[in-house]
């Protein structure tokens, strides 16, 4: 790719970026329910399950609210992640489906610009959701001690399951005949922290169960992020985390460029 074509490539991404930007300032019911629903399953689960659980992670009953809003904390960021990639599907299939995309195909645009706006805008989207989570947590008492280092590995990490996560949902907005469809496929993301070691350890659960949590992608991204925050990672886990994300990542870029013009080309 020459140099001039790189520049046109940027600048019609940027396009879309404002493009996308912009129809969330506009539309922001959307955003305040995708950020809704992770800050009630922090409130719920600290004050409502909050003492019992804490009493039960160490198994010894000496654990307490404070001890579970620590514990749960890097399951909520996950899902906190996961949640915002349902807007991204919504939105990108709406554009396959009210025919705008008919209209770019028309103009001397770069043809990943479309799809590059739609992942830098829900990149955006998930730092503000990923911050407003976190300082509520830091409200309601979160105690880390976690470095400097620590947080900029925390955050990298965040950004990369956003990157992953984001390029994903936007293959199953693009596979989705509508975006109603599309706002209920990712929901299995939403889903898997709560079968992983989000909100309980894995230990606690039977045994075919906690297998599958032991395998499943979210474990080690959340047990990453769990050490990270306490300050005392585990290098096994944030090198799995780190998998997961490039492996997630890497299919849905894959299969959202030929899905792309797979459906331009049909419509």
């Amino acid at each position: 790719m020459s140099t001039a074509t790189s520049r046109y490539v940027v600048r019609d991404s940027m396009t879309m970026l404002r493009r996308n930007l912009r129809h969330m300032v506009r539309y922001p019911s959307m955003t305040i329910m995708l950020i809704g629903q992770p800050l009630l399953f922090l409130l719920l689960f600290v004050y409502v399950f909050g003492g019992t659980m804490g009493a039960g992670l160490s198994g010894s009953g000496a654990g307490d609210r404070d001890d579970y809003l620590t514990f749960i904390t890097p399951g909520i960021l996950t899902m906190t992640v996961a949640s915002v990639s349902i807007g991204t599907a919504v939105l990108v299939a709406g554009d396959m489906t009210n025919g705008i995309i008919d209209r770019f195909r028309t103009m001397a645009i770069a043809e990943s610009s479309v799809l590059t706006g739609h992942v830098l805008g829900a990149m955006i989207q998930t730092a503000h959701a990923l911050a407003v989570v976190l300082g509520v947590a830091f409200l309601l008492g979160l105690e880390t001690d976690a470095s400097a280092a620590h947080w900029a590995a925390l955050l990298g990490l965040l950004a990369l399951l956003s990157f992953a996560m984001t390029w994903f949902t936007v293959a199953l907005g693009l596979a989705s005949p509508d975006p109603e469809t599309a706002s209920n496929l990712p929901m299995i993301f939403v889903i898997l922290p709560f079968v992983g070691s989000g909100f309980v350890p894995v230990a606690s659960m039977p045994t075919g169960l906690r297998w599958f949590a032991e395998h499943q992608p979210f474990t080690p991204i959340m047990d990453a992020c769990r050490g990270l925050v306490a300050g005392s990672p585990d290098g096994s886990a944030v090198w799995w985390a780190v998998g997961w994300c490039v492996g997630i990542g890497s299919v849905g870029y894959a299969w959202s460029r030929r899905l792309y013009r797979t459906r331009a080309a049909n419509q």
